[in-house]
C-alpha cells in the first residue's frame, strides 16, 4: 500500500538515543507506518544529507493567551518544536472570573511582560471561565501545533478568593475549593499543575504574585490531585517558601514527575554542582525530580515604559499600574532619582544588592543611535553622572522607547556545557511567549544543536535529540509521539546538521492591539517540519495552507 507520505533519503536520528542510521519513513493517516529503505508515497519529502528526527517538545512556554491570536505558535513553529506545554510559573489564564480578569491581566503584564492591550485584544475571554472550558477553547480553535497546558497557581487562588488571593492565606474552605479546581482541570487534561515561590514574580501594583503567599502544606494539597488521578507533572519555581531541598519531598508524597524552573549558571558561582549531586543521589533512591536547564544565555531587553528587571526595587515597584505620565515625572524629578539610585545600589533595605550596572548596554535607541552597544557606566563616566540619570535622560529623549539590554544568568559556558548532556535534567526555559518584547529563547532547538552539539560537541547528535524529543515525551506521559517509531503520530523534523542554527533576532509589531515581540523567523538548516502527518514545512519555508488546517492537537496527557 502507498503511504500519504514518505520522508526518503535521510539519516534517522529516531529519539530513543539509539545510533543514527539511512532510513525512509512512511506515513499514512497521521501515524508512522514503516521505517525501511525504499519506501514509496503519494507525496515525497526530499530529506537526502538532512537528519530526520521526532519533533522537538518546548517544555516551559507560556502561550497560554498567544494560542487564540496565534494558532501557529510562533517562533516556536519555526525551529522544529512540534509540541508546546503552556501555563508554566502558575500564571495560567484559566480559571478566571469575569471580574477577575483585569486582575489577571495587570499580573501578566508585570510577571511575564505581556501587553495588557493586547491580551484585551486577543483573548476570547467570554468563552471561558473555568480551565476544563480553557482547554475546550482552544481544541475548538486548533492550532498548528500539539499543545497542553498545566493549570496554574495563581489563576486558581484568583479564581477561588479574588483580591484576597493577593493578600491573605486561603480558609480551609477556600483551600478545599482551590483542590477541587485543580482536581476537574486535570482530570479534563491538564498538563499538571503549576506553581511559583520566586521573589522575582511580581504582579499587581508590584505585590508578591498570589502563588508566593502559598506555603508548603497549600502547595501540598494543590498537588494530591495528581497523585489521586495518578497523571500530570508538578513544575515548581523554588524560592521563598518552597525551597529548592523542598521539591524532593514534595515529589515523594505525590509519586508523579517534578521539574523546577531553573537550573541556571553564575560564574563563579558554582551552585549546579551541588544541586546535580542531590538530584544524582535522589534519582538512585527513586525520587523523579527534573531540574529544567537551559543553553541560551538570560538576555533581557527591557524599557523604563516596563523596567522589569528594576521593578523589585520600591522607588521602580511604586510607579507599577500608575499612568504613564505619572512615570515620566518621576523620572525628571532629582529627588525621585536619588530614593531610585540608593535602591538600585542595594541601600533599599537587608538583603538587598547593587545592580551590576557594567552589564547593561543600550541595545536599541532611535533618539541615540550613536550609543547602541555601549556600556551604560561608559556613558555615565563620559557624562559625569550616576548609570541610572544616563538611562533615564536618554529614555526620556524617545518617549522612554529605549532599550537596554543585559546578560541576567547562565553567563558560564563552561558549566552549561556540562549540565546540557546531564541524565536528570530537561532542556527548557524557553520562556516561549513571555517577555516578548525583552528576549526570544524559542530558538533553543536550533541553538542547540547548532551552536552546542555541532560547534563545541558538547554531546552527541543523537542524545542531544532525544533530550529534545523522547526524554520530555515521556516525562509529560506523551506516549504517542516524542520518538520516530511504527504506530507512534508522525510529528518530525528534517534538519541540515551541517548549518542548523537559531538565526537573527529582530523587532516586529504583529500583535492585536499593535504589540511588537521579537522574534527569531528566520533559522538555518530547518527544511522540513511534520506535525501529525501535515507538512507544515518544506524546503525551508513554513506552508501557510498548513495553518488553514491545524494539524496540532490539544494533548490531554
Amino acid at each position: 500500500m502507498t503511504a500519504d507520505l514518505v520522508i526518503r533519503g535521510g539519516t534517522l536520528v529516531d529519539g530513543t538515543g539509539a545510533p543514527r542510521r539511512r532510513a525512509d519513513v512512511a506515513v499514512t493517516g497521521g501515524v508512522v507506518t514503516e521505517v525501511g529503505e525504499g519506501l514509496d508515497g503519494a507525496r515525497v519529502l526530499d530529506a537526502a544529507g538532512q537528519v530526520v528526527a521526532p519533533g522537538f517538545v518546548d517544555i516551559h512556554t507560556h502561550y497560554d493567551a498567544q494560542v487564540f491570536w496565534d494558532p501557529a505558535l510562533s517562533p516556536s513553529c519555526w525551529h522544529g518544536v512540534t509540541t508546546v506545554v503552556a501555563g508554566n510559573c502558575g500564571f495560567t489564564i484559566a480559571p478566571v472570573r469575569p471580574e477577575h480578569r483585569e486582575l489577571l491581566v495587570r499580573t501578566l503584564q508585570h510577571v511575564e511582560d505581556m501587553s495588557p492591550d493586547t491580551l484585551f485584544a486577543g483573548v476570547p475571554w467570554d468563552d471561558f471561565e473555568t480551565f476544563p472550558q480553557y482547554l475546550d477553547a482552544v481544541e475548538r480553535r486548533g492550532t498548528l501545533l500539539n499543545y497542553a497546558c498545566y493549570v496554574g497557581h495563581t489563576a486558581v487562588r484568583l479564581y477561588v478568593m479574588g483580591e484576597d488571593g493577593y493578600e491573605r492565606q486561603p480558609t480551609a474552605d477556600e483551600l478545599a475549593r482551590m483542590r477541587q479546581v485543580v482536581h476537574e482541570a486535570v482530570a479534563a487534561g491538564a498538563a499538571g499543575f503549576a506553581t511559583s515561590s520566586s521573589p522575582t514574580h511580581n504582579g499587581d501594583r508590584g505585590r508578591p504574585v498570589p502563588s508566593r503567599l502559598a506555603g508548603i502544606e497549600e502547595v501540598d494539597a494543590l498537588l494530591e490531585p495528581l497523585r489521586e488521578l495518578r497523571k500530570g507533572v508538578a513544575a515548581l519555581l523554588p524560592g521563598e517558601n518552597v525551597r529548592h531541598a523542598d521539591v524532593f519531598d514534595i515529589q515523594r508524597r505525590i509519586g508523579r514527575p517534578v521539574t523546577w524552573t531553573a537550573l541556571l549558571t553564575v560564574k563563579g558561582f558554582p551552585w549546579h554542582e551541588k544541586i546535580m549531586a542531590d538530584t544524582d543521589a535522589a534519582r538512585a533512591e527513586g525520587v523523579e525530580v527534573w531540574p529544567q536547564v537551559s543553553c541560551r544565555p538570560l538576555v533581557f531587553q527591557m524599557n523604563l515604559r516596563e523596567p522589569f528587571t528594576f521593578n523589585m526595587r520600591p522607588a521602580f515597584q511604586e510607579l507599577m499600574d500608575r499612568p504613564l505620565e505619572h512615570r515620566v515625572a518621576a523620572y525628571r524629578d532629582p529627588a525621585w532619582r536619588a530614593r531610585a539610585w540608593d535602591d538600585l545600589q542595594g541601600r533599599s533595605g537587608p538583603g538587598s544588592l547593587p545592580v551590576n550596572f557594567d552589564s547593561l548596554l543600550v541595545a536599541e535607541s532611535a533618539a541615540h543611535p550613536e550609543l547602541v552597544d555601549r556600556r551604560v557606566t561608559d556613558i555615565a563616566r563620559e557624562r559625569g553622572v550616576t548609570p541610572l540619570d544616563v538611562m533615564l535622560d536618554i529614555s526620556l529623549d524617545e518617549d522612554l522607547g529605549t532599550r537596554f539590554w543585559s546578560v541576567l544568568a547562565n553567563n558560564d559556558p563552561d558549566a552549561i556545557a556540562w549540565l546540557l548532556p546531564q541524565d536528570n535534567v530537561l532542556i527548557g526555559l524557553a520562556d516561549s511567549g513571555a517577555h516578548v518584547s525583552q528576549l526570544c529563547d524559542a530558538c533553543f532547538a536550533t541553538d542547540l544543536l547548532g551552536n552546542w552539539v555541532r560547534d563545541r560537541g558538547v554531546m552527541t547528535l543523537e542524545r542531544a535529540v532525544h533530550k529534545l524529543s523522547g526524554e520530555p515525551a515521556a516525562v509529560f506521559g506523551l506516549r504517542d509521539r516524542g520518538t520516530i517509531e511504527v504506530g507512534k503520530a508522525a510529528d518530525v523534523v528534517v534538519f541540515d546538521p551541517d548549518t542548523v542554527a537559531p538565526g537573527p533576532l529582530r523587532r516586529v509589531r504583529d500583535f492585536p492591539a499593535g504589540g511588537e515581540r521579537l522574534v527569531a523567523d528566520r533559522p538555518v538548516g530547518v527544511r522540513h517540519v511534520v506535525v501529525n502527518g501535515t507538512v507544515v514545512r518544506a524546503d525551508g519555508e513554513p506552508l501557510p495552507d498548513a495553518l488553514e488546517t491545524r494539524p496540532g492537537r490539544l494533548l490531554r496527557p
